[in-house]
């Protein structure tokens, strides 16, 4: 029987169909470098002085704002800590944790929770659990589908820890930079993949020494550049939590 009165639906264009909805976070490091912060709680736990706001706390906004409705934490070092809080916590999406039972490195871990994805058929955002940035993740989705990449990497160019000096050729010394950007791109930690993506990641080990250097010579594996101005950082020391103090504070103003 005709329906009488038909709902007009408007078919999505290719990039909207491909943009994802889920995302995977990988918070399961054991954050050493980070004690004694890490000591009573998971790396994406610890706080940005002055937010008063975890880092996961923060992803999950920023993937939420950028249209993810699910997420899944892939939880190991004090699972317990991270999962208490977000049973408390108003979350902007729905979230699933996820526990490995043994170690199964970071391609094992990656492929255990992207099994607990509620749309196998549709690509997915992954992100490592330390890392606070901001940019439109709509845009590198984009990027990845007019690539017809498997997957794509967030590239970024972080800042030295150390000044740095000019010389000339005779050996003159001719200028000190401060913190000067390295000249490489490094991965960033934020990455877009296609739905058949899982299926090539190992069941133990390290993708990145495996499943990443296979598609870059298939020529499947995208880097995206951070847009200009996009703010990131990895939060691996406890001078990191300082400097990203200093930067959001100087942000804000």
């Amino acid at each position: 029987m005709t329906d009488p009165h038909p709902t007009s639906v408007q078919a999505a264009t290719p990039v909207q169909a491909a943009t994802p909805v889920q995302a995977v976070i990988l918070a399961g490091g054991q954050g050493s470098r980070l004690r004694p912060y890490t000591d009573d709680r998971p790396k994406p736990m610890v706080e940005i002085p002055g937010t008063g706001v975890p880092i996961i706390g923060h992803q999950l906004s920023w993937l939420a704002a950028e249209g993810v409705t699910d997420a899944v934490i892939s939880c190991g070092h004090l699972a317990g800590v991270l999962q208490e809080w977000l049973e408390k916590a108003e979350l902007p999406l729905r979230v699933t944790t996820v526990v490995e039972d043994e170690p199964l490195g970071r391609g094992g871990g990656l492929k255990y929770a992207a099994a607990h994805l509620p749309h196998p058929d549709r690509g997915w955002y992954a992100t490592n659990g330390d890392i606070w940035t901001r940019f439109p993740l709509r845009e590198m989705a984009a990027f990845h589908t007019e690539r017809d990449a498997t997957a794509t990497l967030a590239l970024a160019r972080p800042r030295l820890p150390w000044g740095a000096v000019e010389t000339d050729a005779f050996g003159h010394i001719t200028d000190f930079i401060e913190s000067p950007r390295v000249s490489y791109e490094i991965n960033a930690g934020v990455y877009v993949f296609s739905p058949g993506f899982a299926a090539l990641l190992p069941d133990r080990g390290d993708h990145e020494r495996t499943t990443f250097p296979r598609l870059a010579r298939q020529r499947r594996l995208a880097g995206y550049p951070l847009p200009q101005g996009a703010y990131w950082r990895a939060i691996d020391t406890a001078k990191d939590l300082t400097e990203a103090a200093k930067e959001l504070a100087a942000q804000s103003r």
